[in-house]
């Protein structure tokens, strides 16, 4: 036996221990590379749960009742705030928009603040009681609808519900430049 030894033959022990150690040093090496595959692949397998940010068809609600806005006053500029989810972070409740909200007898109206020409923002005079986007000097209706032909198209309507008295709207940005409403 003692010459199976020096002939460079190893015991079976021997082969075991290295068995065992090789064994044990794979499953030890394959924990990185799982975790980081799940890290890399994660936001390719997950599934987009929206939560409460809206309700399951788009809509967001808005810090405002119903009963706030005064029938046909004037409008009112509301920020829109929902959870933003991008591929590895979750942003909860951050700016995404505004909206310009107004009461009138057919229920409640909202126009997204930009501006469809350049996409600057759009604010309120209530000296001459209607929109106005000091990018270009064009100004819009209380309705909306554009005053001259600077912009390609009027303000852009948004859709709106009302939900426990609170009021939940549609919120999309659309291209600017373009005389259709392409959701951006």
């Amino acid at each position: 036996m003692s010459n199976e030894r020096e002939h460079g033959d190893p015991p079976r022990r021997g082969f075991f221990l290295k068995f065992c150690a090789g064994l044990v040093g794979g499953i030890v090496g394959l924990f990185p590379v799982i975790t980081a595959g799940g890290f890399l692949l994660g936001p390719i397998l997950k599934k987009s749960d929206d939560g409460d940010a809206d309700s399951g068809d788009g809509f967001m609600p808005l810090d405002i009742k119903a009963d706030a806005l005064p029938l046909d006053g004037p409008p009112q500029q509301v920020t829109v705030v929902a959870d933003r989810v991008d591929a590895w972070n979750f942003y909860p409740q951050e700016r995404v928009g505004s909206v310009w909200l107004r009461r009138t007898a057919d229920g409640i109206v909202a126009f997204n603040t930009i501006c469809p020409h350049l996409g600057c923002s759009v604010d309120y005079r209530t000296s001459h009681e209607d929109f106005y986007c000091p990018c270009h000097l064009s100004n819009f209706s209380l309705d909306g609808e554009r005053q001259n032909m600077i912009p390609p198209r009027s303000m852009d309507s948004l859709e709106t519900k009302i939900v426990d008295d609170r009021v939940w709207v549609k919120f999309e940005n659309y291209r600017g430049g373009i005389e259709e409403k392409v959701p951006v």
